[in-house]
């Protein structure tokens, strides 16, 4: 899986009960556990009822954090993460949603309870993949709907000397030897700091 699509289609049938997290009127956290409805492309679908406090605070701040993970126990974990901007679009793939998603039919028997529901659009962001069930680990980032992947982790410099403290440490094999300098294969790193904290040469950056 490389592309946001990919990752979508994972959360939606593979995963599907995720934890949500949006942001309260006194800036406190708040989560709870929301299932991915649909996806194509370019974004995330999900839906809630219009008396709930989480909608009220999606029509409010417009974005969120959602996280989803599979696999029976830690090391045969793949986790999703994705934060990004959020629009109610109303009735809009109602329909589909409770066509390709039965149970929720057993939720909201009637036409008139379907009254209460509104269908929400994830539509620009970045996300995380990590998937623990293979060695060495593998750690990626995407993005959708026009927004760029952020650089983040650790870099090693033509400051480095060659001595080795990095690869030590690392526990996620993430460090390759080469004849100037040693080098982070950023899909391998976990960013635990390891290497930047023992360099003696200082070669080790973070951005």
């Amino acid at each position: 899986m490389k592309e946001a699509k990919d990752y979508f289609k994972f959360l939606v049938e593979e995963i599907h009960s995720t934890t949500f997290a949006t942001v309260d009127d006194n800036g406190l956290p708040e989560t709870c556990v929301i299932d991915l409805m649909l996806c194509d492309d370019e974004a995330l679908y999900f839906l809630t009822a219009k008396g709930k406090g989480f909608y009220d605070r999606l029509i409010k701040r417009k974005f969120v954090s959602l996280s989803g993970m599979k696999g029976l126990d830690t090391m045969s974990t793949k986790a999703v993460s994705v934060k990004g901007k959020v629009c109610c679009i109303g009735k809009e793939k109602l329909d589909e949603i409770f066509e390709k998603n039965t149970y929720i039919n057993e939720i909201y028997t009637s036409e008139e309870s379907k009254m209460a529901l509104a269908v929400f659009k994830i539509y620009q962001g970045v996300g995380e993949y990590v998937d623990l069930s293979v060695k060495p680990m593998i750690k990626r980032t995407f993005s959708f709907g026009g927004e760029n992947v952020e650089k983040r982790g650790y870099e090693i410099t033509d400051d480095c000397i060659l001595c080795g403290k990095c690869i030590k440490v690392c526990s996620f094999n993430a460090i390759e030897e080469a004849e100037e300098k040693y080098k982070i294969t950023e899909d391998n790193c976990l960013e635990c700091g390891n290497c930047y904290s023992v360099c003696p040469a200082g070669a080790v950056i973070k951005y």
